[in-house]
């Protein structure tokens, strides 16, 4: 199934897409798609459902975040070759992980405000894992069985505070609205193999990024295992996996967000992705504080 949350900020409710690819209201049967709903045996549950039955959404209503009550937002750095090619920097011998504040996840669609003072934020296209059960030291063969679904992510990134600004990547990759997740999270049965699917990103119509999660150095079942080893992992956790090559901070010269920038994301099964750039707002720190 393709189960997203509709709604505004705040309100959003349960839905599913049909076969038709029409956005249901599933509220009467299930209030939100919490953490709680993405064990095995809920989510076969849900496919007893006739999704034809089911009120439709109304065209043009929001999508949130696919997942309601995510605890922990994991990601992984340089996790495709290209990529770490075009940075300069050397391929990882092991997972390079760290975290983004789940202040920062975002509906597909939502605008994305540039941070005040942005000087570098950048994009990165990438698939998002979401567990469905605890998982805790899991070997690489059990990892996917751990796994609810996957979706569509975007791990946006402010340059100038994830390198110059030094410390840890944390704080260029999470700032509000720096981490927009769906449409809708794909469940696990309906994607058998994570390793083969398209990954693009276009930035005002213009081809930036384009490659397969197949070129991923290690692959989900890989990362799910390992962040297993040191932290317990949770149902309704996220896991964004690495991009591929052609972010703005490895063109020559480098190019960066600007308010007015449309940024569109596609990744196959997985539905689109549209985040409408604006100028930075309110008062926050900015480059040299």
């Amino acid at each position: 199934m393709k189960l997203l949350r509709h709604g505004a900020i705040g309100a959003e409710r349960a839905g599913a897409l049909d076969a038709q690819g029409r956005a249901r209201d599933l509220s009467l049967l299930v209030s939100d798609w919490t953490p709680e709903w993405l064990t095995p045996a809920r989510l076969q549950a849900l496919q007893a459902i006739d999704l034809e039955r089911m009120p439709l959404v109304p065209p043009g209503t929001r999508l949130g975040v696919p997942v309601a009550g995510v605890r922990q937002f994991m990601a992984i750095g340089l996790n495709y070759r290209a990529h770490a090619e075009e940075a300069g920097l050397e391929i990882p011998p092991e997972p390079i992980v760290f975290t983004k504040a789940i202040t920062a996840l975002a509906g597909p669609d939502d605008p994305l405000t540039l941070p005040t003072g942005s000087v570098a934020s950048d994009w990165e296209v990438e698939l998002a894992v979401v567990i469905g059960t605890l998982a805790r030291q899991v070997t690489a063969a059990q990892a996917l069985s751990h796994v609810a679904g996957y979706c569509l992510a975007n791990d946006l990134s402010e340059r100038d505070w994830q390198i110059r600004r030094k410390g840890q990547w944390v704080k260029g990759k999470s700032f509000d609205g720096f981490g927009p997740l769906g449409p809708w999270l794909v469940t696990a049965d309906e994607i058998t193999d994570p390793q083969a699917l398209p990954l693009r990103l276009a930035l005002n119509g213009q081809v930036m990024q384009d490659g397969n999660t197949a070129d991923m150095i290690f692959p989900v079942r890989e990362l799910v295992s390992y962040v297993s080893q040191f932290m317990t992992l949770l149902p309704g956790d996220v896991i964004v996996t690495g991009t591929p090559a052609g972010v703005g901070m490895g063109l020559k010269p480098p190019r960066y967000l600007q308010a007015g920038d449309v940024i569109t994301l596609e990744g196959g099964v997985l539905g689109t992705q549209v985040q409408h750039v604006l100028a930075a707002s309110g008062a926050g720190l900015v480059q040299g504080d």
